[in-house]
């Protein structure tokens, strides 16, 4: 099932920067927020890290080592919780959507709080999370009942998607057909919510900037999907960036986390300012 754990060894970096763990931002959901300790001479550019694990387990804290190197690199990260799929009928999609939308929002509301720069936020999202953040880079709020948060934007400025799943109406997830009918609350014959919920089917030229890493021995995500996603984006315009990895799904090798770690900050300083 989609979702592993992605682990970024960084000697140093937990000594690079503060933390501040369970910071509520709604409905009950946490974040934790890193922060650079050199000081700042204008806001900073904000990085939502989204975790992976099928939409239905883990949690923020795997994305600690990515986090912790942003912001040792001068941006402030925010590593966020979402609701749980349970596998029957509790936080159906797009519950997790919502969520990561909220976050952006809530970012953007307290950013003078946080010293960050509303106008430039990214997102990095592993596995299921790297579908979510994709559509952040896509989509405007889909729920907008919160009246505090009506004002603020949801989309990002800039993507970062390692080994994330694109397009659901794919046959790669007919194996698994009845898990995601119970996921989408749907099967893939009636409603629009599988489509909706693919990224390389709903992109579009406003689209925000993308750099889409994928192992080329994913057995859990096939690289078609990233394939997929990157040409529909160029067919768009939309500025992408394709790096192929020589591992598996979680980039469990240390030259693989060395790459996605250095292609990530080459990425998020192009397209984000930042005051390193």
């Amino acid at each position: 099932m989609i979702g592993l754990v992605l682990s970024i060894s960084l000697a140093g970096a937990l000594h690079a920067q503060t933390i501040k763990k369970n910071v509520t931002f709604g409905r009950h959901l946490e974040l934790d927020l890193y922060q650079p300790k050199q000081p700042a001479t204008k806001p900073r550019a904000a990085i939502i890290l989204v975790h992976g694990g099928a939409w239905s387990s883990l949690d923020k804290g795997t994305m600690r080592d990515m986090a912790s190197l942003l912001a040792r690199e001068g941006f402030v990260a925010f590593a966020i919780d979402y609701r749980l799929f349970d596998g029957k009928d509790k936080n159906r999609w797009p519950a997790q959507l919502d969520d990561a939308q909220r976050a952006v929002r809530w970012v953007r509301a307290n950013a003078a709080k946080y010293g960050v720069d509303p106008n430039e936020i990214g997102a990095f999202g592993h596995s299921a999370g790297a579908q979510i953040v994709a559509l952040l880079g896509m989509d405007e709020t889909r729920d907008n009942s919160d009246t505090g948060l009506a004002r603020y934007s949801s989309k990002v400025q800039a993507v970062v998607d390692v080994s994330g799943p694109t397009d659901f109406t794919s046959p790669w997830y007919r194996n698994s057909i009845g898990w995601f009918t119970a996921f989408f609350g749907a099967d893939p014959s009636h409603g629009t919510v599988w489509r909706d919920a693919s990224p390389a089917l709903v992109a579009a030229k406003d689209d925000a900037p993308f750099l889409v890493m994928h192992g080329m021995k994913d057995a859990t995500v096939e690289l078609a999907q990233a394939q997929e996603l990157v040409d529909t984006l160029r067919s768009k315009g939309v500025p992408v960036s394709f790096v192929k990895v020589d591992v598996g799904h979680d980039f469990d090798s240390a030259d693989a986390q060395r790459q996605l770690a250095e292609e990530t900050l080459a990425f998020f300083n192009r397209y984000l300012v930042t005051t390193q």
